[in-house]
């Protein structure tokens, strides 16, 4: 999990590092997380030793109705919105991997059951992270989601003195393609069409589309045969 200019998406053997603060803890978890499983759930000795199965999983940049955490792109676009101001943005030609949350959910699922079923290849780190074209900037994101929700508005943060952060992340998930049969059942433009219209909804009526939401994606993922869907 490093952060140095890198144009190619981050592999789950990738060397683990940070240059600030909350991409090192990242790099830390991974690592503890693999020490333990190492040393004290070592998937060779599953069956015989002990009876559990680890594995760690790394998400892109989730976005989707009902978050409201503070200081994430989202949530501040659409408060920001609701009253009438823009948002200010940090760094607006960052480069992420956004997909919509039921995405890395659907992954994080497949691979429970593949450890329950006692499947010990499964026990190591995973990527679940949008196609290609999720890859977008900060500026990406926010001007798709005006072209839904006109209320939303934004404009770049004065000054220069801001933490550190990488121009570009991307997440190779080749591995879950591979070993899982996962892969994202929404494309970008539906991401934040969902994503938008949730808030968009929520601020002009009180209604909360959660359950559409899923009940879709759900839809969507049996019409693609995806692989979490009972045959």
């Amino acid at each position: 999990m490093k952060t140095a200019k890198w144009p190619w998406p981050y592999r789950e053997i990738d060397a683990l590092g940070g240059y600030d603060p909350y991409s090192a803890s990242k790099g830390c978890a991974e690592i503890v997380t693999g020490c333990w499983r190492n040393g004290y759930f070592n998937p060779n000795e599953y069956g015989k030793t002990h009876e559990t199965l680890l594995a760690s999983c790394r998400a892109g940049n989730v976005i989707g109705g009902g978050d409201w955490a503070p200081d994430r792109l989202v949530p501040d676009l659409v408060r920001a919105a609701q009253r009438g101001e823009k948002t200010a943005i940090r760094n607006p030609h960052a480069v992420r991997p956004w997909q919509h949350v039921l995405e890395p959910l659907s992954g994080y699922l497949l691979l429970g059951q593949r450890l329950l079923e006692g499947e010990k290849q499964f026990a190591q780190p995973w990527n679940f992270g949008p196609q290609e074209d999720g890859n977008l900037t900060v500026e990406e994101i926010t001007s798709r989601m005006m072209s839904i929700w006109p209320l939303v508005n934004c404009e770049r943060e004065p000054g220069s003195d801001r933490p550190h952060e990488a121009g570009t992340l991307k997440l190779d998930c080749s591995q879950a393609r591979a070993m899982l049969g996962w892969s994202p059942v929404w494309n970008i433009e539906k991401a934040i069409l969902k994503t938008t219209t949730w808030y968009k909804a929520f601020y002009e009526s009180g209604h909360i589309q959660s359950r559409e939401d899923l009940e879709s994606y759900i839809v969507d993922g049996q019409n693609k045969l995806a692989a979490w869907v009972d045959p």
